[in-house]
């Protein structure tokens, strides 16, 4: 593990009653940044993903493997009115808690907003839902697939003449959960300065309209109800993949400049007198004449060759690659955004790296992917001072 200087967030604790994808992506955004987190499971089963395999490593899916580093596990038997007052006295020494049950189950089960308050004031306690906390759909079950869904964004992805398409990742259960992890660092900031914590509730869908950015705009604006544009781009043309003689070219010709370094780059300096191309709305307009002209074009060199000479103009391009290739590329063994952990039961695990970088205060890996109940003993004595008996006896009457 790693043996960095304190995280940013050294010294905040968080208790974390999230499963699945969301919640714990935020959870271990944390977790990474330093916050002492622990995450809640139930006895005997644990979070959903530690069954979504193959594959598995050591008894661990690697889905669950690649989102619960920096954890601590305990079981609570939350059933159980035991449970719940062990929660209640963890809650006394948290900085945050986080969970992403169906509305009204937090408040059922005693562990409301206002219950919690009135034992821990400086509190940050932060829902995560599927469609919101309230209103006519509060109630529907939100995994990320029926909110790419319900909330457009399938109806944007795919080929024009193909099927709704999700994107390769549950990309909104991700954004939802960074988004959330912001709003949890901005409320400890917040916190600094008045003293009290707040409430937190974000869900999936608004994570997902606020994430529909200038596809939502154009439709707001332009009245126009978006299509799906495969890989191209309704704003800027072109922008899209191509067809080599070896493989699938990206470009990204976002200015005018980019457009006349284009043209020479590929030979055809004379496009940039077209008058169907002069600009980005000419182009917009005559897109099916030039996408044409250039998907001949392109299938007459490979990948490499139309590569250098693209970039060799500043051109922005990049062949489609693989998983494989990415986590091979020097650019990324560079950034070290590959790394291994030592897991208990799967060994070396590899995994991303951090995705950020801080100069005084870095985000690490300080603990591999907990085991379910793993960290039972450590964390009752650790928060509540409990001693070896009653971790006995609360194990025996299957509580924890």
């Amino acid at each position: 593990m790693s043996h960095d200087p304190p995280g940013p967030l050294d010294g905040v604790r968080v208790l974390d009653l999230t499963r699945v994808v969301a919640g714990p992506y935020c959870s271990m955004f944390l977790g990474d940044l330093g916050a002492e987190v622990v995450k809640v499971e139930q006895p005997g089963l644990g979070d959903d993903t530690r069954g979504w395999g193959p594959p598995f490593a050591g008894g661990e899916s690697a889905y669950y493997l690649c989102i619960n580093r920096n954890k601590k596990s305990l079981t609570l038997d939350l059933k159980s009115k035991r449970a719940v007052e062990l929660l209640r006295e963890l809650v006394k020494s948290a900085d945050v808690i986080i969970e992403n049950f169906r509305p009204g189950t937090m408040e059922r089960l005693g562990l409301g907003e206002k219950e919690l308050r009135a034992l821990n004031p400086r509190l940050i306690f932060a829902s995560l839902t599927g469609f919101g906390a309230d209103g006519p759909m509060s109630d529907w079950p939100g995994y990320d697939l029926i909110v790419q869904a319900w909330g457009g964004l399938m109806s944007i992805t795919g080929t024009p003449d193909g099927e709704p398409v999700k994107v390769g990742v549950a990309i909104i259960d991700l954004v939802a959960g960074l988004m959330l992890g912001n709003a949890i660092t901005a409320a400890l900031f917040a916190r600094e300065k008045s003293g009290v914590g707040q409430r937190i509730d974000t869900s999936l869908l608004e994570a997902e309209i606020a994430s529909l950015i200038n596809v939502g705009s154009n439709y707001l604006i332009g009245g126009t109800v978006p299509a799906r544009w495969g890989n191209a781009h309704p704003n800027i043309v072109p922008y899209q993949n191509f067809k080599t003689a070896d493989g699938y070219l990206v470009i990204g010709v976002a200015s005018e400049v980019i457009w006349k370094r284009f043209c020479q780059a590929i030979g055809r300096s004379e496009l940039t007198d077209d008058r169907r191309f002069a600009d980005n709305s000419k182009r917009v307009q005559n897109r099916a004449e030039l996408v044409s002209l250039l998907s001949e074009m392109f299938l007459k060199r490979n990948n490499q060759a139309w590569f250098d000479r693209l970039t060799a103009a500043e051109v922005p391009c990049a062949p489609v690659q693989s998983i494989d290739q990415v986590f091979q590329a020097p650019q990324v063994l560079h950034r070290d955004m590959l790394m291994e952990v030592e897991h208990p039961t799967a060994g070396k695990v590899r995994m991303a790296g951090m995705p950020v970088k801080f100069s005084l205060t870095p985000a690490s890996v300080r603990l591999p992917p907990p085991l379910l109940g793993q960290h039972n003993t450590e964390i009752l004595k650790s928060w509540l001072g409990m001693n070896a008996e009653a971790i006995e006896e609360l194990k025996r009457e299957k509580i924890i």
